[in-house]
């Protein structure tokens, strides 16, 4: 796996550069949801029985580290089409697996940045949620598997509309409907069966259920482990087709 760590650190050089802008821009969001929805809609309102506001919270870190691993699919993109450097990793003697590993990383470092500023955003609202060992495990395999998913996206799409639609088709809708702002139980039978199968619904049950303290469910990591593994073996073997 030689040449995983000068395309990683590249990759931290560029989110170094501009550090600062890119977590006041992962704050944005989450913000208007905990205004919208937990100070607007939220209050005195319960879900599951557990306050709205500490219901949403972990669902807003599952789905801030999704959306901002997965944005690496766009540096990715840059790096292909205008700046022709990602030519030049695959004309280098480094491996498909590395080339694509060095990039979940980075992927993995976005998201778990973005997480980080819903944390800090639930105790600035004073909302008590465990932060265990056990939570960041979710959270790492979460940006693991969408930073993987970006890899696989940002090598099969042929310009920035294709990404776009993508994130529209893709992203857009999971944001929505697993189970972050709600319980499924809400929805009918053949629309909770569909969702549960997507991956972010997963994350969004694993990682609430490690922040109220509750026993997580084991299955839904072990669910996202193989959406993981299949995303990034999915990942190289694109690295590998492009460089062909």
């Amino acid at each position: 796996m030689r040449g995983v760590w000068p395309i990683f650190y590249r990759e931290l050089l560029i989110l170094r550069s501009r550090l600062w802008r890119q977590l006041a821009n992962y704050a944005v969001s989450p913000l208007l949801y905990i205004i919208a929805f937990g100070w607007g809609m939220g209050r005195g309102v319960t879900m599951e029985g557990v306050e709205y506001l500490a219901y949403m919270l972990p669902g807003l870190m599952a789905l801030s580290s999704m959306s901002r691993s997965f944005g690496i699919s766009s540096e990715i993109n840059i790096a292909r089409f205008y700046w022709h450097t990602f030519e030049e990793f695959q004309t280098s003697p480094i491996s498909p697996a590395a080339i694509a590993l060095g990039e979940v990383l980075g992927g993995m470092v976005r998201g778990l940045l973005g997480a980080v500023v819903v944390v800090c955003l639930a105790l600035l609202n004073g909302v008590k949620l465990h932060y265990g060992s056990v939570l960041w495990l979710g959270l790492l395999v979460n940006c693991f598997m969408f930073a993987s998913a970006a890899v696989w996206a940002a090598m099969v799409v042929r310009s920035h509309a294709d990404q776009s639609n993508l994130t529209g088709f893709i992203i857009t809708p999971m944001s929505f409907l697993c189970g972050t702002f709600f319980s499924l139980d809400k929805l009918p039978a053949w629309a909770a069966a569909v969702i549960n199968t997507l991956p972010l619904t997963h994350a969004s049950h694993f990682i609430r259920a490690s922040a109220l303290g509750q026993s997580p469910p084991w299955l839904s990591l072990a669910v996202m482990a193989l959406y993981a593994a299949v995303f990034f073996a999915m990942a190289v073997w694109h690295v590998r087709k492009a460089s062909i």
